[in-house]
Protein backbone atom coordinates (compact mmCIF):
# COMPACT_ATOMS: atom_id res chain seq x y z
CA UNK A 1 0.00 0.00 0.00
CA UNK A 2 2.79 2.44 0.91
CA UNK A 3 4.63 1.58 -2.31
CA UNK A 4 1.54 2.44 -4.35
CA UNK A 5 1.24 5.84 -2.66
CA UNK A 6 4.93 6.55 -3.26
CA UNK A 7 4.57 5.59 -6.95
CA UNK A 8 1.47 7.76 -7.28
CA UNK A 9 3.24 10.76 -5.73
CA UNK A 10 6.23 10.26 -8.05
CA UNK A 11 3.95 10.08 -11.10
CA UNK A 12 2.19 13.30 -10.05
CA UNK A 13 5.54 15.08 -9.54
CA UNK A 14 6.93 13.89 -12.89
CA UNK A 15 3.68 14.82 -14.61
CA UNK A 16 3.82 18.29 -13.07
CA UNK A 17 7.37 18.79 -14.28
CA UNK A 18 6.60 17.49 -17.76
CA UNK A 19 3.26 19.16 -18.43
CA UNK A 20 3.13 22.39 -16.42
CA UNK A 21 5.25 24.96 -18.30
CA UNK A 22 5.79 27.24 -15.28
CA UNK A 23 7.24 24.39 -13.21
CA UNK A 24 9.36 23.13 -16.08
CA UNK A 25 10.73 26.63 -16.80
CA UNK A 26 11.42 27.32 -13.12
CA UNK A 27 13.40 24.07 -12.79
CA UNK A 28 15.20 24.76 -16.08
CA UNK A 29 16.23 28.24 -14.89
CA UNK A 30 17.29 26.87 -11.52
CA UNK A 31 19.38 23.93 -12.70
CA UNK A 32 20.32 25.14 -16.21
CA UNK A 33 20.42 28.92 -15.75
CA UNK A 34 21.62 29.79 -19.23
CA UNK A 35 21.07 28.27 -22.62
CA UNK A 36 23.29 25.62 -24.10
CA UNK A 37 27.00 26.26 -23.70
CA UNK A 38 28.67 25.37 -26.96
CA UNK A 39 32.25 24.77 -25.79
CA UNK A 40 33.62 23.40 -29.03
CA UNK A 41 32.12 25.92 -31.46
CA UNK A 42 34.15 29.00 -32.35
CA UNK A 43 33.25 31.69 -34.80
CA UNK A 44 36.08 32.01 -37.32
CA UNK A 45 37.39 34.98 -39.30
CA UNK A 46 35.13 34.21 -42.28
CA UNK A 47 32.07 33.83 -40.03
CA UNK A 48 32.53 37.40 -38.79
CA UNK A 49 32.58 38.81 -42.33
CA UNK A 50 29.02 40.15 -42.55
CA UNK A 51 28.31 43.63 -43.89
CA UNK A 52 25.77 45.29 -41.62
CA UNK A 53 23.58 48.23 -42.57
CA UNK A 54 22.96 50.27 -39.43
CA UNK A 55 19.36 51.20 -38.68
CA UNK A 56 19.88 53.28 -35.53
CA UNK A 57 23.71 53.18 -35.58
CA UNK A 58 26.34 53.58 -38.32
CA UNK A 59 26.80 50.74 -40.80
CA UNK A 60 29.70 48.40 -40.09
CA UNK A 61 30.98 44.86 -40.55
CA UNK A 62 30.62 42.20 -37.86
CA UNK A 63 34.45 41.90 -38.04
CA UNK A 64 34.69 45.14 -36.03
CA UNK A 65 33.33 43.19 -33.05
CA UNK A 66 35.95 40.44 -33.27
CA UNK A 67 38.01 39.99 -30.07
CA UNK A 68 35.18 41.46 -27.99
CA UNK A 69 32.28 39.84 -26.14
CA UNK A 70 29.16 40.11 -28.31
CA UNK A 71 25.44 39.68 -27.70
CA UNK A 72 24.27 38.68 -31.20
CA UNK A 73 20.54 38.39 -31.80
CA UNK A 74 18.62 37.52 -34.96
CA UNK A 75 15.02 38.71 -34.88
CA UNK A 76 12.18 40.22 -36.91
CA UNK A 77 9.34 42.66 -36.33
CA UNK A 78 7.03 39.97 -37.76
CA UNK A 79 8.04 37.48 -35.03
CA UNK A 80 5.87 37.54 -31.84
CA UNK A 81 8.49 35.84 -29.57
CA UNK A 82 11.11 38.30 -30.87
CA UNK A 83 8.90 41.25 -29.98
CA UNK A 84 8.18 39.71 -26.57
CA UNK A 85 11.87 39.46 -25.61
CA UNK A 86 12.79 42.99 -26.77
CA UNK A 87 12.04 44.72 -23.43
CA UNK A 88 14.38 42.30 -21.64
CA UNK A 89 17.12 42.88 -24.23
CA UNK A 90 16.72 46.65 -23.85
CA UNK A 91 17.12 46.36 -20.06
CA UNK A 92 20.18 44.11 -20.45
CA UNK A 93 21.64 46.59 -22.95
CA UNK A 94 21.04 49.51 -20.59
CA UNK A 95 22.98 47.79 -17.82
CA UNK A 96 25.70 45.94 -19.77
CA UNK A 97 26.39 48.01 -22.93
CA UNK A 98 29.74 49.14 -21.53
CA UNK A 99 30.91 45.53 -21.18
CA UNK A 100 29.40 43.70 -24.16
CA UNK A 101 28.78 44.80 -27.75
CA UNK A 102 25.18 44.33 -28.82
CA UNK A 103 24.41 43.42 -32.43
CA UNK A 104 20.77 42.77 -33.27
CA UNK A 105 20.17 41.75 -36.87
CA UNK A 106 16.65 42.14 -38.27
CA UNK A 107 15.90 39.27 -40.64
CA UNK A 108 13.32 39.07 -43.44
CA UNK A 109 12.19 42.56 -42.55
CA UNK A 110 11.69 45.91 -44.24
CA UNK A 111 13.90 48.76 -43.02
CA UNK A 112 10.86 51.04 -42.54
CA UNK A 113 9.12 48.44 -40.34
CA UNK A 114 12.25 48.07 -38.20
CA UNK A 115 12.64 51.85 -37.80
CA UNK A 116 8.96 52.19 -36.84
CA UNK A 117 9.20 49.35 -34.31
CA UNK A 118 12.26 50.91 -32.63
CA UNK A 119 10.73 54.39 -32.58
CA UNK A 120 7.29 53.27 -31.34
CA UNK A 121 8.88 51.39 -28.42
CA UNK A 122 11.76 53.80 -27.65
CA UNK A 123 14.34 51.05 -28.13
CA UNK A 124 17.96 52.09 -28.71
CA UNK A 125 19.82 48.77 -28.82
CA UNK A 126 22.02 48.73 -31.98
CA UNK A 127 20.07 47.20 -34.86
CA UNK A 128 21.36 46.21 -38.28
CA UNK A 129 20.21 44.51 -41.46
CA UNK A 130 22.69 42.06 -43.00
CA UNK A 131 23.89 43.10 -46.45
CA UNK A 132 25.95 39.99 -47.16
CA UNK A 133 25.48 36.24 -46.61
CA UNK A 134 25.50 34.91 -43.05
CA UNK A 135 27.73 31.94 -42.20
CA UNK A 136 26.07 28.58 -41.54
CA UNK A 137 27.46 28.66 -37.98
CA UNK A 138 25.40 31.77 -37.26
CA UNK A 139 22.45 31.51 -39.64
CA UNK A 140 19.34 31.08 -37.49
CA UNK A 141 16.98 28.19 -38.04
CA UNK A 142 14.38 29.65 -35.66
CA UNK A 143 13.51 33.11 -34.42
CA UNK A 144 14.62 34.63 -32.23
CA UNK A 145 18.12 33.15 -32.10
CA UNK A 146 20.68 34.66 -29.76
CA UNK A 147 24.39 33.99 -29.36
CA UNK A 148 26.62 35.24 -26.61
CA UNK A 149 30.19 35.15 -27.90
CA UNK A 150 33.25 35.57 -25.72
CA UNK A 151 36.35 37.55 -26.77
CA UNK A 152 37.80 34.55 -28.61
CA UNK A 153 34.67 33.98 -30.70
CA UNK A 154 33.56 30.95 -28.71
CA UNK A 155 29.80 30.50 -28.53
CA UNK A 156 29.04 30.63 -24.81
CA UNK A 157 25.26 30.73 -25.16
CA UNK A 158 23.01 29.80 -28.03
CA UNK A 159 19.29 30.25 -27.44
CA UNK A 160 16.85 29.34 -30.23
CA UNK A 161 13.72 30.69 -28.57
CA UNK A 162 12.33 33.51 -26.46
CA UNK A 163 14.31 34.16 -23.29
CA UNK A 164 14.11 36.74 -20.54
CA UNK A 165 17.57 38.27 -20.94
CA UNK A 166 17.27 40.59 -17.94
CA UNK A 167 17.82 38.06 -15.18
CA UNK A 168 20.45 38.04 -12.47
CA UNK A 169 21.81 34.78 -13.87
CA UNK A 170 22.40 36.30 -17.32
CA UNK A 171 23.99 39.41 -15.79
CA UNK A 172 26.37 37.25 -13.73
CA UNK A 173 27.19 35.09 -16.76
CA UNK A 174 28.10 38.20 -18.80
CA UNK A 175 30.18 39.57 -15.94
CA UNK A 176 32.10 36.27 -15.82
CA UNK A 177 32.88 36.11 -19.56
CA UNK A 178 34.23 39.66 -19.74
CA UNK A 179 36.93 38.97 -17.16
Amino acid sequence: MKKNIIYLVLIVIIGGIAFIPGVRNMLKDTFFPVATIENAVHIGEDDYDIELKGINVPSTNLKTFKNKPVFLNFWGTWCPPCRKEWPTIQKLYDSRKDHVDFVLIAMNDQEDAVRKFLKDNNYNVPVYIAQSPISEKLLPKAFPTTFLLDKTGRIMIKEDAYKDWNTETVHQFIDNIIK
